[in-house]
């Protein structure tokens, strides 16, 4: 039932249909995104991130906290979310929780558009703006590495350590955007957040494909067609660009045909298509 796929050495599982459920996990990262399935092998994750309140992105979630108590699972587990649900979120808790007589305990993280949340050492996510009907966000994760400027790379290493000691400036920080997850939204998010273009490993909705969908369509509903991505071919910088979220109109073998058709070959290189190796999609 699950999907594997290796984008840019990291491995992302899960599951993802468009209007179905989506709910992917990064397991070397702990991170968990949607929860549109609860999927036994993602209790054990530490952060969970929603994009949005709709049903295929957020459904399973008293099913996961369930499987997390059924595990023995003590700590709270983070949830990430737009501000504006927070409270509906804390109340829907609240009724299952009374309803299954045991209280489903989480730590609700509210973000709003340029938060930063540090999750542990060397490793930060910013919120960003993704344009859906609803509150909706996207999630920007990066990290900063400490680089010696170019004009003491000729010193000794007791001398840099001298230096280093006395509180020397003699490192540049270099901020490197590793991930970054964007669903259910306008493509205009690139021009809005255009950080993610140069993100290492992007995660986006491409609901659809071809002709088989209008572009107005697909627009009316803030979903992204192939046809209005594809004019950002040469901005897209990634090492991989994971895309996901597909419709059924598409059958899982149909996929890497039409993008292999569609897209540019400089793209296409890096794309890595979010679905099954099964013939069907999952259940």
């Amino acid at each position: 039932m699950l999907t594997e796929v290796e984008a840019a050495g990291l491995t992302v599982r899960g599951v993802s249909l468009g209007g179905v459920y989506t709910s992917l996990h990064v397991p070397s990262m702990s991170l968990l995104f949607d929860v549109g399935i609860a999927l036994r092998s993602t209790g054990a994750s530490k952060h969970l991130f929603i994009s949005h309140a709709h049903v295929d992105h957020i459904g399973a979630l008293p099913s996961l906290l369930g499987l997390r108590a059924l595990t023995g699972l003590k700590a709270p587990m983070k949830i990430y979310l737009p501000a504006q649900i927070a409270e509906h979120m804390q109340g829907l808790l609240d009724a299952v929780g009374n309803m299954h007589r045991h209280p489903l305990d989480v730590e609700l993280i509210s973000m709003e558009p340029g938060d930063e949340v540090d999750l542990r050492s060397n490793l930060k996510v910013r919120a960003f703006r993704t344009w859906h009907p609803v509150p909706a966000l996207g999630y920007l994760f990066f990290n900063s590495v400490s680089k010696l400027k170019d004009e003491f790379k000729h010193l000794p290493g007791p001398e840099i350590g001298k230096l280093r000691r006395e509180g020397a400036p003699i490192f540049n920080t270099e901020t490197r955007l590793e991930l970054a997850y964007a669903t259910d939204t306008l493509p205009r998010v690139l021009e809005t957040t255009p950080e993610l273009l140069d993100t290492r490993v992007l995660m986006m909705e491409c609901t659809f494909l071809d002709d088989r969908k209008a572009v107005e369509a697909a627009r009316a509903g803030c979903h992204i067609h192939l046809d209005e991505l594809l004019p950002f071919a040469d901005d897209l910088k990634n090492e991989a660009l994971l895309l996901m979220h597909f419709s059924q109109l598409y059958k899982p073998r149909e996929i890497p045909e039409i993008l292999a058709r569609r897209c540019p070959e400089h793209l296409y290189d890096r794309i890595v298509p979010f679905i099954p190796e099964a013939s069907q999609w999952p259940g």
